[in-house]
């Protein structure tokens, strides 16, 4: 890529090279691409960000969500799947929680700072 020039050199990117190398790392890119993706529903954001502060069962999380348990667990295991959430069982119970990861206190943040949240007391 040595001597590589773009189409209209605006002078803005000193080292072309340097960006070439770091977009070819594609996993970092398809990681926050998944864990956007996940945020592109409205629902689902609500429900991760009431997991980031609180861990609870399919049945308390339908009520505050004001929604049915199948549609709640629909989307809780789209949470799980892509790794934003995690699940404990104690007997049959399962219960659900924010994963404790950069990733997921990143998208936590995000999601407070847009929409000017403030993290409710514990």
């Amino acid at each position: 890529m040595s001597g590589h020039t773009l189409p209209h050199d605006h002078g803005d990117i000193k080292d072309m090279e340097e960006f070439s190398k770091l977009l070819e790392q594609t996993k970092g890119f398809d990681t926050v691409c998944r864990a956007l993706a996940q945020m592109s529903d409205g629902t689902r954001m609500r429900i991760f960000w009431l997991l980031c502060h609180y861990e609870g069962c399919v049945t308390n999380i339908s009520a505050i969500m004001g929604m049915s348990s199948p549609a709640v667990s629909h989307h809780l295991r789209s949470l799980r799947e892509s790794g934003l959430i995690e699940s404990r069982r104690v007997g049959k119970e399962v219960y659900y929680k924010a994963v404790d990861s950069t990733e997921v206190r990143y998208l936590h943040h995000m999601i407070e700072d847009l929409m000017e949240l403030t993290c409710p007391k514990a």
